[in-house]
């Protein structure tokens, strides 16, 4: 794998995905990106097993391909780079090379078969939701949620869709949220849905809605993901 990205967009993919990684593991590959180079995008992968993020951006590939890299120092480093053209380069033993004008260093990631497979997200039953609606519910209700992770339940908000209405709920135990946006209209649902959306999730989603100009958001779920 090589390519070449400016800063600005690789910086801007890297800090949305630094809430993810987890950087107390004992499993070390979660603390790495999963950098995988196609066409003319680079997609970028993040996850701590329980949450997973992947975003791109625009890239000059050179050499199609894929690599993990470690993410806080990755991070940290392009953050002191100047602002031009970074190249990023597999080399053996899963090594990378990263130049930017008269900065290279190299830096040692894992087989990208040790990274987790994640679930592509779903085709059928996609529910779209008004970004400024979902952005309103969280900033309602998020200061309710226990920060217990033991305590399941309440370590999340629960989200009740209905073919006209949302609704968002969250309680610690001492202290109850409710929030209530009827008047909508969601194709694609019959009855109610319930979702319990995690904490961490929820941090995540209001940093990539305060990030974004993107009016709706495409809401699917299965069995077992969200």
């Amino acid at each position: 794998m090589e390519i070449t990205v400016s800063k600005f967009e690789l910086l801007r993919e890297l800090t949305a995905t630094q809430g993810v990684v987890e950087r107390k593991t004992t499993i070390p590959i979660l603390s790495n990106y999963l950098f995988e180079a196609a066409g003319d995008r680079l997609s970028i992968t993040a996850t701590d097993l329980d949450l997973s993020l992947r975003t791109s951006c625009a890239a000059k590939v050179k050499k199609e391909g894929s690599c993990t890299i470690p993410a806080r120092k990755l991070h940290d480093y392009v953050k002191l780079l100047p602002d031009a053209d970074i190249t990023i380069k597999l080399l053996e033993n899963h090594w990378v090379s990263i130049r930017c004008g008269r900065s290279n260093t190299k830096m040692v990631g894992m087989a990208k078969s040790n990274f987790p497979s994640l679930p592509a997200f779903p085709t059928a039953g996609v529910i779209s939701i008004p970004a400024q609606i979902l952005r309103g519910l969280i900033a309602r209700t998020g200061f309710a949620i226990s920060n217990e992770e033991s305590r399941y339940t309440l370590n999340g908000a629960l989200m009740l869709l209905k073919p006209e209405s949302i609704t968002m709920v969250a309680t610690d135990g001492h202290r109850l949220a409710h929030c209530e946006r009827a008047g909508e209209k969601f194709d694609g649902i019959s009855g109610e849905m319930k979702t319990l959306v995690p904490k961490k999730a929820m941090d995540e989603l209001k940093s990539l809605l305060d990030s974004t100009d993107a009016e709706t958001i495409e809401f699917a779920k299965d069995e077992s993901t969200l």
